[in-house]
């Protein structure tokens, strides 16, 4: 398990909207643009699944995940890399709903995909871009 740096948890922090990548079984990727992805813990991130297709069926087959931060305030760029397991319920699947329902009441909150953070890799511009940051 990987525990993030506080820098890494105050990028997170900064950004509205997370690019969060999947594969299918044979490699074919999918990227998307997720709103309502929470870093629970130093090494755990939910991502909501309100309106996955591609998604959700690549996580089905392929249950891993990649998620891309930068944005104006986060001082470089990263990728974080995990497994996932689905959840359709539970008390974190309903903790999820909650969550999202108060910021989008109309938002289904079909599935909670929980990440298990494995990796971190730096991808800002340069000399260390695509070293494993841990």
């Amino acid at each position: 398990m990987v525990t993030l740096t506080e820098d890494m948890k105050e990028a997170i922090s900064t950004i509205q909207v997370f690019p969060v990548a999947t594969a299918s079984k044979e490699g074919v990727p999918n990227v998307v643009p997720i709103g309502f992805v929470s870093l629970v813990d130093d090494s755990t991130i939910w991502i909501a699944d309100n309106f996955m297709k591609k998604s959700l069926s690549n996580v089905m087959e392929n249950p891993k995940v990649s998620i891309y931060i930068w944005g104006p305030k986060t001082k470089g760029s990263f990728q974080i890399k995990g497994d996932v397991e689905l959840k359709t319920s539970g008390p974190e699947f309903e903790k999820m709903q909650e969550i999202v329902h108060s910021k989008m009441v109309q938002a289904p909150a079909k599935s909670l995909l929980v990440m298990k953070i494995t990796d971190v890799y730096d991808c800002s511009p340069g000399p260390n871009a695509g070293e494993k940051l841990l």
